[in-house]
């Protein structure tokens, strides 16, 4: 009897495992009972705020065990290798990098893959976090730099050119949040892709979450996918990040709370898939299982060509986080012979 999950999940396997593309190790498996009671319905901007009272205690140690029950959690659910974000910021120091490093090194002996990426929560525009930023590359560090437009509110595109500025000086991938709250007001994917070609960065900036252009219109929809197209944007969806975002009632017409992958794969755009955070304050019952997002993604959107699911899962993976050379990847990692509009209604 045909079983598409076992199709799907044994070509995952064939192709090396899952990659996991986005995921914050370092606060892994901190949420209590206690500080689920207080802070699970707090806005994501409050949540920002509120982890600075673990990034003050924890030492490396702390984070160090973080991170390797992360990357025991995900070898034990079939993930080959992974980015994840850890905190560069006068609050964490470089704690939290140390024990990365660490882990990284004691991941590489057992075969698991693990790319480190700088998180911007208290921004990148203020000379002392720009110094740590700066340091922290010149040591050696990071495999890429993080952006988090957000958290220089009103100086977006200062930050954006921040970070792009240094990518290019230190030859680093850039992996932004963009677009995270569902909402039409938020047009960051345009602009990180308009700031990737001035700074001549094409091919090596990737947009994490990119949810808010589904709450665009379509032909605001089109433009952004022919200006990533143009600036080698690649993206990276959490399908279950913002899935427990509260209903707007502004939010006409109705679309999910997800990037709108089957449209950017159409577009021949690179996309692949993270799971953001796991049993933390920002997704207190996520376990890590990269299958629950791959699950997520394709009811959500009906995208059910295995194909395309088993390149999101695994190649564009590697491709985003560095693992494999992205200039040689051109549009057919994207697409994989994505089912056309007419297939997927005759899927519905």
């Amino acid at each position: 009897m045909f079983n598409p999950n076992k199709v799907l999940l044994n070509k995952i396997k064939e192709r090396g495992g899952f990659i996991n593309a986005h995921a914050h190790f370092d606060r892994a498996f901190t949420v209590t009972e206690e500080n689920m009671e207080k802070v699970v319905n707090y806005h994501l901007f409050d949540k920002w705020k509120f982890v600075d009272s673990f990034k003050k205690s924890a030492g490396v140690n702390r984070y160090l065990s973080n991170i390797a029950n992360a990357i025991t959690n995900q070898i034990n659910h079939g993930v080959a290798g992974a980015m994840t974000f850890v905190d560069v910021d006068t609050v964490s120091g470089f704690r939290a990098l140390e024990a990365a490093t660490q882990a990284k090194q004691q991941a590489a002996a057992i075969g698991f893959e693990l790319k480190i990426c700088s998180q911007a929560l208290k921004g990148v525009l203020k000379p002392n976090e720009t110094a740590l930023l700066r340091k922290a590359l010149d040591m050696g560090y990071l495999d890429a730099i993080g952006g988090l437009p957000r958290a220089d509110q009103t100086y977006e595109q200062a930050h954006l050119d921040q970070i792009l500025f240094l990518g290019r000086e230190y030859n680093k991938r850039v992996h932004v949040h963009v677009d995270q709250l569902n909402d039409n007001n938020e047009r960051e994917t345009e602009l990180l892709a308009r700031r990737t070609m001035h700074w001549g960065m094409e091919g090596k900036v990737t947009a994490v979450h990119s949810i808010s252009v589904a709450a665009h219109n379509k032909e605001y929809r089109k433009e952004v996918y022919k200006m990533s197209r143009d600036a080698g944007l690649s993206f990276i969806t959490c399908p279950t990040a913002w899935i427990d975002s509260r209903r707007n009632e502004w939010l006409t017409p109705t679309h999910n709370s997800i990037t709108p992958v089957e449209e950017m794969l159409e577009h021949d755009l690179i996309v692949a898939i993270g799971s953001d955070n796991i049993q933390d304050v920002y997704k207190p019952f996520s376990d890590g299982n990269m299958y629950t997002e791959i699950k997520f993604l394709l009811e959500s959107l009906h995208l059910y060509n295995i194909d395309a699911l088993v390149d999101i899962a695994t190649k564009n993976g590697r491709l985003v986080i560095g693992m494999e050379d992205f200039k040689n990847a051109g549009s057919k990692s994207g697409r994989s012979s994505i089912l056309s509009a007419e297939s997927r209604q005759q899927v519905c």
